[in-house]
C-alpha cells in the first residue's frame, strides 16, 4: 500500500428511466428517474475504487461537478496516508475552507462527499482483497474508531466510549459472523408499494414477494387518505395480519397533519411511519413519535438526514424508534459508523434505507458490521430491499428466502458493468440517445 497513489478521479452521471413505469414513485417524488453520480478513483498501480451517491435524475450533473471540485483534494495523495488517518482526511474533505461554505456537511457537497468516500472504502477493501463488511469487521476497535470524526457528537458519544463498546462486543464475534454467513440478514420489500402502481399491480406484487419468503412490506402513503386506506387494506388482505406492514410519507405532512392522518391508519397494525414530516424537524418528529407510540406505531427516519448532528438530535429527543441510515446521503462510511454508535448507545435499532441505485448493494455491508461488531443482534432490524437496477452491478445483491446473503467479492459492491455505463451514462449513453430520438424523453439543451 505504501506506493499506491491516487492519480485520477473520474465522475459520471448515470441515469435510469424509472419514471416510465412509476418505479420509485411516492407522495413527494412523483416521477423519479433513479440515478447516481458515479466516482472511479484510479491509482498508479492496478487498483481502482468505485463509489456513488444516489439521485433522482435532474440535478445529478450538479453533484457530478461537486465531486470533481472536491476530488482535487485527493489527487496525488498516497492511499496509506488516507487510510492510516482516515478521520483527518474525512474532515479535510468536508472542511475545505471555501467549499464548506456551500454546505456545510449537507446538500450537494455532502452527497459528493459520500460518493468520494464510498469510492475510497471500496478501494481500501479491494487492496486488502476483502468485501467491505469483512474489512470493517477485521479492523481492531482502535483502527475502526480512527476513521470516525467525533466532532459535534461528543455530548452523546466519545472516542473513548466507542472503543469501550467495541471491545466489549468482541466476545462471540466469530459465532455471529458464522450465523450471518449461514442465514443472511432479514430484508423487507418496498417494491409492492410505490404510489403510482395500480391496485392490481399491488396485489400481484404482494403475492410474488410472499412466495419469495418476505414477511415485511412497506407502502407509500400521503397523497390521499382514502387511497391510502384502500391500498393498505389491499396489502393486508394479501399478506395477512401476522406479517409486518410499514408506511412511508416521504416528508409531505405537517406535524398535526401527520398525527391525524396516521390515526386513520391505526387499524392496519403498522410497525412504523417513515418520514412523516420535514427531515430537519427534530421536535416535530418527537411530537409525532410521542403521540403515535400510544397507538403502537413507531417513527422511522434518516434517508434524508443531512449529517450525524441531525441524527444525534433525533436520538437525543427520542424522536425516532427506528434509525434509517443511508449509504449515500451523509458523508459515506466514516460518518455512518458514528451514527451506528450513537444509535447503539441510545438503544435504537438501525434499519437502513436502501431504495435506490446501489443502496441495497452498499448498506448490506454496514448492517453486517453492526450485527457482528456492535449490536450483536438482528432483533427489530431489517434492511430495505427494492428489486431494481441490481443487474447493472458486477456484484449485485443476492437475496435468498428474503435475506441478504453476505457478498464474497472484494470491495463495496459498487462497481457498474461496462455495458451499463455505455448504455445509461447521461446524456450520451446509447439508451438515452435512443429515447431522445423516439421522443420518450426530451434531450437536454446543449
Amino acid at each position: 500500500m505504501d506506493e499506491i497513489e491516487i492519480t485520477e478521479i473520474d465522475v459520471k452521471d448515470i441515469r435510469f428511466p424509472t419514471s416510465l413505469l412509476s418505479d420509485g414513485s411516492d407522495a413527494m417524488h412523483v416521477d423519479p428517474d433513479y440515478s447516481c453520480a458515479y466516482v472511479t478513483i484510479k491509482t498508479n498501480k492496478c487498483y481502482e475504487g468505485y463509489g456513488l451517491t444516489f439521485t433522482l435524475g435532474r440535478g445529478t450533473e450538479i453533484v457530478v461537478q461537486a465531486c470533481l471540485t472536491m476530488s482535487k483534494i485527493l489527487k496525488g495523495v498516497k492511499v496509506k496516508e488516507i487510510f492510516s488517518n482516515f478521520a483527518d482526511y474525512w474532515r479535510k474533505l468536508t472542511s475545505e475552507t471555501q467549499i464548506r461554505w456551500i454546505g456545510p456537511e449537507k446538500g450537494v457537497t455532502h452527497l459528493a462527499t459520500a460518493a468520494i468516500i464510498n469510492a475510497l472504502w471500496d478501494l481500501w477493501a479491494r487492496i486488502e482483497e476483502k468485501p467491505l463488511w469483512k474489512l470493517l469487521t477485521d479492523l481492531s476497535p482502535e483502527e475502526l474508531v480512527s476513521t470516525i470524526d467525533f466532532r459535534y457528537i461528543t455530548d452523546v458519544i466519545t472516542k473513548e466510549e466507542a472503543l469501550k463498546i467495541l471491545h466489549e462486543k468482541k466476545l462471540n464475534k466469530d459465532k455471529r459472523e458464522e450465523i450471518l454467513l449461514k442465514n443472511g440478514y432479514p430484508a423487507y420489500t418496498t417494491q409492492v408499494g410505490w404510489l403510482g402502481y395500480s391496485d392490481e399491480k399491488v396485489r400481484e406484487l404482494c403475492k410474488k414477494y410472499l412466495k419469495q419468503g418476505f414477511t415485511s412490506f412497506k407502502a407509500k402513503v400521503g397523497q390521499n387518505i382514502d387511497d391510502d386506506i384502500r391500498r393498505c387494506q389491499i396489502i393486508r388482505e394479501e399478506i395477512g395480519n401476522k406479517n409486518k406492514l410499514m408506511v412511508d410519507a416521504n416528508q409531505v405532512w405537517d406535524v398535526k397533519q401527520a398525527i391525524d392522518w396516521m390515526k386513520n391508519l391505526i387499524q392496519f397494525n403498522l410497525t412504523w411511519i417513515e418520514e412523516p414530516t420535514s427531515p430537519d424537524d427534530i421536535l416535530g418528529h418527537a411530537t409525532i413519535a410521542k403521540e403515535l407510540r400510544t397507538h403502537g406505531i413507531g417513527v422511522a427516519t434518516g434517508e434524508m438526514c443531512a449529517n450525524r448532528v441531525i441524527f444525534k438530535q433525533l436520538l437525543q429527543a427520542k424522536a425516532i424508534d427506528f434509525c434509517q441510515i443511508d449509504s449515500a446521503r451523509i458523508g459515506g462510511v466514516n460518518e455512518i459508523l458514528s451514527v451506528y454508535l450513537m444509535a447503539h448507545k441510545m438503544n435504537v435499532p438501525v434499519c437502513p434505507h436502501a431504495g435506490g441505485v446501489g443502496l441495497c448493494e452498499m448498506v448490506q455491508h454496514l448492517q453486517y458490521w453492526d450485527m457482528i461488531c456492535l449490536s450483536g443482534t438482528m432483533k427489530d432490524r431489517m434492511i430495505e430491499y427494492v428489486d431494481q437496477q441490481h443487474e447493472h452491478f458486477e456484484n449485485p445483491t443476492v437475496i435468498k428466502n428474503a435475506h441478504y446473503m453476505p457478498p464474497k467479492s472484494f470491495g463495496y459492491s459498487t462497481k457498474f458493468k461496462k455495458e451499463s455505463i455505455i448504455n445509461f451514462v447521461y446524456p450520451n449513453g446509447k439508451e438515452w440517445q435512443r429515447m431522445f430520438k423516439k421522443g420518450i424523453f426530451q434531450a437536454p439543451d446543449n
